[in-house]
């Protein structure tokens, strides 16, 4: 199936870009999420005809990401947890809690953008965590966690 991308996918490509899905991922995600478009002359035409205002859009999305990553370098957030006696935590902590911290510091970041490659934290100590605001825009925070 092929479809015209409205906006930027890291797997596919940018926008305006007409690429060739398998059809249950065009017609059951991309489509209904409004991230692409039916690849037909009619569909081809009217997105020419509204390109400019679809890449200022995301150079918009680009920018207010890029805002967010500025406002985290070389930031420490702390982060309290009930701890054991050899610093292991009683729970852990996790995806949400880091983006509930980093809404609380002053920067909005939801669930999603956190990514933990090794898990929840279990430990106290400085943990290096990622984060990925936008597709091009990933950018690094350190989370440090201290016993209550």
């Amino acid at each position: 199936m092929k479809i015209i991308l409205l906006e930027k996918n890291r797997h596919l490509g940018n926008i305006g870009d007409v690429v060739d899905v398998k059809p249950g991922f065009g017609r059951n995600f991309l489509i209904p999420q409004g991230k692409a478009a039916s690849a037909t002359k009619n569909n081809i035409a009217q997105f020419e005809a509204k390109r400019a205002e679809l890449e200022k859009v995301a150079a918009e999305v680009l920018a207010f990401a890029q805002a967010r990553a500025s406002q985290l370098i070389d930031q420490i957030i702390t982060i309290g947890a009930k701890v054991g006696e050899e610093g292991r935590l009683f729970g852990s902590v996790g995806a949400i809690d880091i983006a509930d911290a980093l809404t609380q510091h002053g920067v909005a970041v939801v669930r999603t953008e956190v990514r933990l490659p090794n898990g929840a934290i279990r430990q106290i100590g400085e943990h290096v965590v990622d984060l990925h605001l936008h597709h091009d825009v990933v950018t690094t925070v350190k989370i440090l966690v201290v016993a209550e």
